[in-house]
């Protein structure tokens, strides 16, 4: 077998998102070897990649950010320790194959002698046939393979992109990610929004214990938390405290709506974002040691100076410790006055969550509808960021139908628009006739029975709008909706 290369990585050298590959393998067009990508199978099905510009890749990466609106972070080399322990594989891996090319040489070497050997005295037909194979062993030994070239840059990239962003892949999920700058193995799962197990992130609690099955790790924080030698023995790792060296898989649960606990926090306002005068944003900043476990979709209890009200979130789980919550106000509601008003940078408040299970069905295979009824975009931008971070999902439309708030964030969806080649945006102004709306909406999806749809808004609008979808073909099961809790 040659050389095998992981999905993540491969999707970063072709400038291809991992669903499009996973497309290819289901259809046969891309071959697979234990979930890997031969060299010559990736030579042979991107023929027209250019693999000595990475210009492209870079670009597109940054779009990606910029769409987001995922934090800035540094693109910093890894951990020293963790870069030195990279390259004396490198080393390693190098030396290997230069063993292997001698080893070969001598062999060559050892054929020609028993050539000349075995046609000492050997008949006309036996001369010709060995010296058939000796020009034809040193034919093909003078000759480099056609796209020998192509395949000495994508090694040479593969290698580039191994030191600098290993990949994960998360038994027995299938999840797989890229390790990049510092990152722990936590910290790189989170922010690629695999809700893997933990606690403190600081190596007090112990929840983020993972076995490690294969690869190498290196521990770069240290942590209180002592594993007995029995699960050191085992592979037993804290996750918040190590980092990969090579490309690891891992055995760990990845939670669902129904694993992660009810927390409680205190926070601080990072910023309050006045959309107009209907709807602002508060973004809060949980606090180092106990950042919120929560999952696209989710909602939370916001509390400050005896007022609040449980709103969805609004951001993705893979932006660290920033969370969102989007507040429409309306009269008499005390706390979103104090939103609009009062509340500053620095503040404290009380958060309480995660509620609720109106989240991704990870391993649907179908396209996305999002229907967003007004102040009911929060939870479906948190849905449609956790998707782009998993990077699963085949296509995404997004139908906003507007009310007295507004389209408030209508440049950031028309920035995911522009930067992905898979999301669509249909923006829809404040309708008088609703069930001509959602008729014509429906109208666009002859093939609905493909559909996954997730949908916010009032029961009213949810019970109309999934009367019209179900009616035109969307399977019952697939129908995913919450009421707006605020």
């Amino acid at each position: 077998m040659g050389h095998l290369l992981p999905l993540s990585r491969v999707a970063r050298l072709v400038g291809q998102s991992r669903h499009v590959l996973q497309e290819m393998i289901r259809h046969d067009t891309l071959a697979t070897f234990d979930g890997m990508i031969e060299l010559d199978e990736l030579l042979r099905a991107f023929p027209d990649v250019k693999w000595d510009d990475d210009a492209e890749f870079r670009r597109v990466a940054e779009i990606r950010d910029r769409a987001f609106a995922k934090r800035v972070r540094e693109r910093a080399l890894p951990d020293k320790d963790v870069l030195v322990a990279r390259l004396n594989e490198m080393g390693d891996d190098y030396a290997a194959a230069k063993a292997l090319l001698k080893h070969y040489g001598n062999v060559m070497v050892w054929l020609d002698e028993k050539i000349d050997e075995m046609d000492e005295g050997a008949s006309m037909e036996t001369h010709h046939a060995l010296h058939s194979v000796r020009a034809f062993l040193l034919r093909n030994l003078n000759e480099l393979p056609r796209d020998a070239v192509q395949a000495q840059a994508v090694i040479a990239q593969d290698r580039i992109l191994k030191i600098m962003a290993p990949t994960v892949t998360i038994l027995p999920s299938g999840h797989e990610f890229i390790v990049e700058g510092n990152d722990t193995l936590l910290e790189a799962a989170l922010r690629n929004g695999v809700s893997l197990n933990y606690g403190c992130s600081n190596g007090n609690c112990g929840d983020c214990k993972a076995r490690v099955v294969s690869g190498d790790v290196k521990k770069v924080h240290a942590h209180d938390y002592v594993l007995k030698q029995a699960e050191k023995d085992a592979g037993t790792i804290l996750l918040c405290a190590y980092a990969p060296v090579s490309d690891v898989v891992i055995e760990s649960s990845v939670a669902g709506a129904r694993d992660i606990p009810v927390q409680q926090l205190t926070a601080r306002v990072k910023s309050v974002e006045v959309f107009n005068p209907h709807m602002a944003a508060l973004h809060i900043l949980a606090p180092r040691s106990q950042r919120l476990r929560f999952l696209g979709g989710q909602g939370i209890q916001v509390r400050v100076n005896g007022s609040g009200g449980r709103y969805a979130i609004a951001s993705c789980p893979c932006e660290d410790r920033h969370i969102e919550v989007q507040i429409p106000r309306r009269a008499g509601d005390a706390f979103a006055e104090a939103v609009f008003s009062e509340l500053k940078a620095n503040d404290t408040v009380e958060v309480e969550g995660p509620y609720g299970e109106f989240v991704l069905d990870e391993d649907s295979p179908r396209p996305i509808i999002f229907l967003a009824f007004g102040a009911g975009f929060a939870p479906i931008k948190s849905l449609i960021q956790h998707a782009i971070s998993l990077d699963l999902t085949e296509s995404m439309d997004l139908h906003w139908l507007a009310d007295d708030t507004g389209l408030y964030q209508d440049n950031l969806c028309r920035a995911w628009a522009d930067a992905l080649d898979n999301f669509n945006y249909l923006p829809h102004p404040p309708a008088d006739d609703l069930d001509a709306l959602l008729q014509s909406i429906v109208g666009d999806y002859p093939d609905m029975h493909r559909f996954d749809v997730y949908a916010v808004g009032t029961a009213t609008q949810l019970e109309r709008a999934c009367e019209y979808f179900v009616r035109e073909g969307l399977h019952g099961a697939r129908w995913f909706s919450s009421e707006m809790t605020a």
